[in-house]
């Protein structure tokens, strides 16, 4: 990604992205996403090409009144990591800077590959879930 490019991107997600932890599935701990609405369906194809993710259209309940609305949603972790390194110097809204500057400093320091967590490390987990909602 250009360094013009990821500039772009950090206003989208100030302006109409998300920064969040979620689950994918009920059983799984939360893990970091980038998400996108927006009516522009074309300016998600263009940040689909560029940082990857997928395109989902919203239910529309009163299509005489709204537009169609689309939503990006990038929840791999390499997608989200590198979508992340690259627009972290260029976010201007201080929760979603101070978002992105912990789950790239701390995720990976509390997430073990294969998932299994003894006591301490689930509370290290869990805490560390807990400071990321509370910023």
């Amino acid at each position: 990604m250009e360094v013009w490019e990821a500039a772009y991107v950090a206003g989208i997600i100030d302006g109409e992205g998300s920064i969040t932890l979620s689950r994918i599935h009920a059983n799984e701990f939360r893990r970091p996403c980038i998400t996108i609405a927006s009516t522009d369906l074309e300016l998600l194809i263009y940040l689909k090409d560029l940082i990857g993710g997928s395109i989902s259209k919203k239910k529309n309940y009163k299509p005489q009144v709204h537009k169609n609305s689309y939503s990006l949603s990038v929840k791999t972790k390499n997608e989200v990591f590198q979508t992340l390194r690259a627009t972290y110097p260029f976010l201007r809204v201080n929760c979603k800077r101070k978002r992105a500057e912990w789950i790239l400093s701390m995720y990976d320091k509390v997430t073990l590959r294969n998932g299994k967590y003894n006591k301490e490390q689930l509370e290290q987990k869990l805490a560390f879930e807990s400071s990321f909602f509370d910023l």
